[in-house]
């Protein structure tokens, strides 16, 4: 099964997930002026399945994802919508702000 690299931040009432495709922990992207830096420390506190990552993405009221897989997920539970994602050397990148009234 896919994993996925995850961290959380918690900070007020806010939940932040990053997270990123097992195999593009510690890379960088570089499209034009626009840099995606995959950096350990950001997104690299755990390692866990998809499914989990999932129930962790149903908490969150920020996410920043990475990876085609990651997205992917994101956009299959209806938290990101496809026309959303950005590409930075082909590389898929979401951001995701819930708002709640």
């Amino acid at each position: 099964m896919a994993r996925a690299y995850m961290s959380i931040y918690r900070t007020g009432g806010e939940v932040l997930l990053a997270a990123c495709d097992e195999e593009l922990l510690g890379k960088k992207f570089r499209e034009g002026r626009v840099v995606l830096d995959v950096s350990k420390e950001f997104y690299g506190s755990m390692l866990v399945e998809l499914d989990e990552l999932a129930a962790y993405m149903e908490q969150a009221t920020v996410m920043n994802l990475v990876g085609e897989k990651v997205v992917r997920l994101a956009i299959e539970k209806g938290h990101v919508h496809e026309d959303s994602v950005m590409r930075v050397s082909n590389v898929p990148h979401a951001q995701v702000v819930v708002i709640r009234w």
